[in-house]
């Protein structure tokens, strides 16, 4: 079997990380080789880049700084994690990719999406996910779900205001567009059950299709 890179994406309190983890143990139950790994993060280098993006202190970041931040974590990860998993036949399930990036700093925050493309292609090398998981969720809907989720961490971009969170929306909004064939859009303001039995049905599919 081939390695499979599937990415989750989605605005905060989208539930997708919830999702993901039931995902990789029922499908590690099922003796498929899976790498769970996420984005900033992943692996010690890439982690404490995360520190620096994602802490609350540093509200007076500047958007580019913070779009090559996330790149430099990046492509470390890719290097040390997520190639190597690939190369040994892995599914890998990553807890966001580039389509963050292009989200949040390319057009929620003004910068552009393809400006962040371009930054981020030195980065990937052109390695893009086999498919995408676009949980979508109505902002208002998902910060009420971080509230009430006390044992989740609490980062800058939880801290933006409203109107900051809706532009991430019309970001994810606008990639679903350019990338058709990759972003598959799930309705994450319906129930955990239905969500995810919808995100399970696509990973399976893609898993299915990977196998023959």
């Amino acid at each position: 079997m081939q390695g499979l890179f599937i990415t989750f994406e989605g605005p905060e309190g989208a539930g997708k990380t919830t999702i993901l983890q039931k995902l990789a143990k029922e499908l590690e139950e099922q003796q498929f080789n899976v790498v769970l790994t996420r984005e900033p993060g992943g692996i010690q280098i890439s982690e404490q880049i995360r520190k620096i993006i994602l802490d609350p202190n540093h509200t007076t970041m500047d958007g580019r700084t913070e779009a090559l931040l996330y790149a430099a974590a990046r492509r470390q990860h890719l290097i040390e994690k997520v190639v190597p998993a690939l190369e040994r036949g892995a599914i890998v399930l990553c807890d966001r990719f580039i389509d963050s990036s292009l989200a949040y700093q390319g057009h929620a925050r003004g910068i552009g999406i393809d400006e962040i493309f371009t930054i981020n292609q030195f980065a990937i090398q052109d390695l893009m996910p086999d498919k995408t998981l676009y949980f979508d969720v109505d902002p208002e809907v998902g910060l009420k779900r971080i509230e009430k989720h006390k044992g989740r961490e609490i980062n800058r971009l939880d801290l933006e205001k409203l109107d900051f969170h809706y532009r991430v929306r019309e970001g994810y909004k606008t990639l679903l567009h350019m990338f058709p064939d990759r972003i598959v859009e799930i309705d994450a303001s319906a129930s955990f059950e239905t969500v995810y039995s919808h995100a399970k049905s696509l990973v399976e599919e893609l898993i299915a299709k990977n196998l023959k």
